[in-house]
C-alpha cells in the first residue's frame, strides 16, 4: 500500500492504582491524497458508502500533501477518541464512518508477535478489549476540494492495519473499509492512477473497492500543479451535494449511466500508452461535467469561483496557443484548481500561473509557491509574446469581471 510508517511516537500514561502499569500500542503512518480524473458523485448506497459510477484518480505525491495519523489502543483507554489537526473532535469517535474503519480493521486483526522472542505479545481476541485513541493532522486545508477526507481515512486504515497486524480476506478488502469513512479514500491506499470500481453484483457491496490501473513508476514525467484558491471550507459538503444531486439532476443519472463507462475506458487507455493528449482532454471534460451535475442540482451547487473560472480559460487558451494538450485542469467539490502537466512543460506552466496570479512581491514567492528552486526557473523563465497575447486579453477581463 501507498501509505508509510512514520518513526514511532512516545506515549506517556499517568500510572493509577488500578493500572500501576500502562502499554500503549501505536502505529504512525502517513497517506496521500488523491485527485479524481473521472469523478464520482452520488451515492448508490449509504449504508456502505458505494458510489453510483466508476471513478479513476491519480494519487499525489507526500511531500506536500498528506494526513498523517497515530493509532494507539490500550487497555487504560476509557473510551475510543479522535483529535484531529491538534483539536479533540467531540463525538467523532462514535460516527457511522469512525466506527466503520475502526471495527472493520480489528475485525481481521491478527497476534502481535514479539520478533525477538517470539511470543504473543497481543492476542488477536485481546485487541477487542481495547479503546483506541486516534490523533491525525493535515499538511493542507481541510474540506477545501482538495481531498483531504480521503487521505484522513486512508491513513487512519493504514494506521489500524499497522496497529493489529490486520490480513485481508480478500484482495482489496482494506480498501472497501477505507470507503465506509470517506468514498475517494480507497484510492488512497494505492500510489500511481486508480479506478475505483463502483460494484454492486455483491449484497454487501464487498466488490466496491480500488484497483490500480498503473503504479507510481509508470507514468513519472506525469505533474501536478496545485493552485490553492480559497482555503475556507466550502458552503456545500460534498455528502450533502451528493445526495441533493442523485434526487433532483437528470443530467447525473445519464452521466452515470452513459457517459462514464466510456471515459473509464479512454483514460485507462490512455494512462497504459501515456498518452497525454486524450488523457488531458477526458480529464478537463469530466471535471466540467461534473460541475454542469452541480449547477443541474436543484437548488444549484456552485463549487467554482471566478478565479476558478479564470484559471480554465488561461488553460484552454495556453493549449490554443501550443497547438497540442500541455496541461489539464481538474476541479473537485471546491475552487482550487490540479494542473496536469509533463515534467517538460511544468515551468512554462508555473510561469504563466504566477504572470496572472503572481504573489505581492517576487520577494514572497518562496511563501506562495512551495517548491522555492521551481517558482526561481518559473520566475526567470521567459514566456513568449504570443502566448502572453493569447491568453491576457481573456483572463484579465475574467477577473475584472468584464
Amino acid at each position: 500500500m501507498t501509505p508509510q510508517s512514520q518513526e514511532k511516537i512516545t506515549v506517556v500514561v499517568t500510572k493509577t492504582k488500578d493500572n500501576p502499569n500502562p502499554v500503549i500500542h501505536t502505529a504512525t503512518v502517513s497517506a496521500p491524497t488523491n485527485i479524481a480524473c473521472i469523478k464520482y458523485w452520488g451515492k448508490a448506497n449509504s449504508h456502505y458508502n458505494t458510489p453510483i459510477n466508476d471513478s479513476l484518480s491519480l494519487t499525489l505525491d507526500q511531500s506536500d500533501l498528506r494526513a498523517v495519523t497515530t493509532a494507539s489502543a490500550s487497555l487504560s483507554f476509557d473510551t475510543d477518541r479522535l483529535w484531529l489537526n491538534g483539536s479533540e473532535e467531540l463525538g467523532s469517535a462514535t460516527s457511522k464512518r469512525f466506527r466503520a474503519c475502526v471495527d472493520g480493521v480489528r475485525a481481521l486483526a491478527t497476534d502481535k508477535v514479539d520478533p525477538d522472542t517470539n511470543q504473543v505479545i497481543v492476542s488477536k481476541d485481546s485487541w477487542k478489549g481495547m479503546n483506541v485513541h486516534i490523533a491525525s493532522y493535515n499538511t493542507f486545508p481541510t474540506a477545501a476540494g482538495l481531498a483531504s477526507s480521503a487521505a484522513g481515512y486512508a491513513a487512519l486504515v493504514a494506521a489500524l492495519v499497522q496497529l493489529y497486524g490486520a490480513k485481508e480476506s480478500y484482495p482489496g478488502e482494506f480498501t472497501a473499509i477505507a470507503r465506509q469513512g470517506s468514498g475517494s479514500a480507497c484510492r488512497s491506499l494505492y500510489g500511481g492512477f486508480v479506478a475505483w470500481r463502483a460494484g454492486g453484483t455483491k449484497s454487501d457491496w464487498s466488490d466496491s473497492i480500488a484497483e490500480q490501473v498503473a503504479d507510481e513508476s509508470h507514468w513519472e514525467e506525469v505533474r501536478a500543479v496545485i493552485l490553492v484558491v480559497s482555503d475556507a471550507k466550502k458552503e456545500t459538503s460534498s455528502t450533502a451535494g451528493m445526495s441533493n444531486s442523485v434526487a433532483t439532476s437528470e443530467l447525473l443519472a445519464h452521466r452515470a449511466k452513459e457517459v462514464v463507462p466510456k471515459r473509464m475506458k479512454m483514460i485507462e487507455e490512455a494512462i497504459k500508452a501515456k498518452d497525454f493528449e486524450s488523457f488531458g482532454k477526458v480529464t478537463m471534460m469530466d471535471s466540467n461535467q461534473f460541475h454542469a451535475t452541480c449547477l443541474d442540482t436543484y437548488p444549484p451547487i456552485f463549487y467554482m469561483n471566478d478565479v476558478s473560472n479564470s484559471v480554465v480559460q488561461m488553460v484552454h487558451k495556453y493549449n490554443d496557443w501550443a497547438g497540442e494538450i500541455r496541461a489539464a485542469y481538474t476541479f473537485d467539490a471546491g475552487p482550487n484548481a490540479v494542473l496536469y502537466t509533463l515534467d517538460k512543460h511544468v515551468v512554462e506552466l508555473l510561469a504563466l500561473v504566477l504572470k496572472y496570479y503572481p504573489a505581492e512581491s517576487n520577494d514572497l514567492v518562496g511563501n506562495y509557491v512551495n517548491n522555492g528552486s521551481m517558482a526561481k526557473e518559473a520566475l526567470e523563465f521567459e514566456l513568449d509574446s504570443s502566448l502572453i497575447a493569447a491568453v491576457e486579453k481573456k483572463v484579465e477581463c475574467m477577473l475584472m469581471g468584464t
